[in-house]
């Protein structure tokens, strides 16, 4: 049982550049990890047939097109990837209130109203790109980690159902958000049996799920590995872990089991 709450909570990037490559991937990890993320790289490649492929497969599929725009255009893309059939995607939380409340009715109302499954819709913060010396240059005066948790209660209280977010930033938006099922979906997350690359703001598996993490996304760790399977499986043991450990670096956050999404 703790092994199927852990791999429900590991995210697969599918950072490739084919179809093809993108299928193999599926084919090779689907029995041993939750869910598959699509970015902007893939989709672009490959567009929205390579996303019902992967959910024929028996895949789920993370849409990760970071929607930001008017509210009608954004409510109209989001009742598209509904139809498509994923089960999360994400748009930007700085589109603002309007966009996000509009966007989780035309979802939750196309899901009733055509018998669909509803997908999780998850609000962007900052970008883990995005730092002190940007928001100055955009003119912005604010802490990163202030912003971050203003945004993830302004995506709540619009109707979504949770954020993305570095996994450094997982306590600001417990505090801020406090709503138990409020999921955060955590990137930049490194195996403890590989030494980290350049990526600056990363956590280990154990760390991230001992925070709070509901789930992680995982890309080059497994998609570079040698046998990917193995590396997937892996990195589901240190979860199954880090649960059954049921420690935490801080009292302000118990590990939690991942919420279903279909």
């Amino acid at each position: 049982m703790e092994l199927n709450i852990a791999k429900d909570k590991l995210i697969v990037a599918l950072d490739v550049d084919t179809a093809d490559r993108g299928l193999q991937l599926v084919d090779e990890l689907r029995e041993s990890v939750g869910m598959f993320k699509i970015g902007m790289q893939l989709f672009t490649a490959a567009g929205p047939d390579l996303v019902r492929r992967i959910i024929s497969r028996g895949g789920r599929v993370f849409l990760d097109l970071k929607y930001h725009d008017i509210p009608n255009t954004v409510l109209l893309a989001a009742i598209e990837a509904t139809r498509l059939g994923v089960s999360i995607f994400n748009l930007h939380a700085s589109g603002g209130r309007e966009m996000m409340r509009r966007t989780a009715q035309a979802v939750a109302e196309t899901a009733q109203s055509e018998d669909l499954p509803k997908p999780k819709v998850i609000a962007v913060t900052l970008l883990t790109s995005i730092d002190e010396e940007t928001l100055n240059d955009l003119g912005i005066s604010e802490a990163p980690q202030s912003i971050v948790g203003r945004l993830a209660l302004l995506a709540h209280q619009s109707g979504l159902d949770g954020v993305v977010a570095s996994a450094r930033e997982i306590q600001t938006i417990r505090r801020s958000v406090a709503k138990s099922d409020f999921l955060i979906i955590t990137p930049g997350i490194r195996s403890a049996r590989v030494t980290a690359d350049d990526q600056r703001r990363t956590m280990t598996v154990a760390e991230a799920i001992q925070l709070g993490a509901d789930y992680l996304v995982i890309g080059r760790p497994i998609l570079s590995a040698p046998d990917p399977g193995q590396a997937a499986r892996a990195v589901v043991g240190e979860i199954a872990a880090a649960l059954a450990s049921g420690s935490h670096p801080t009292d302000l956050t118990e590990p939690r089991h991942a919420q279903s999404v279909h």
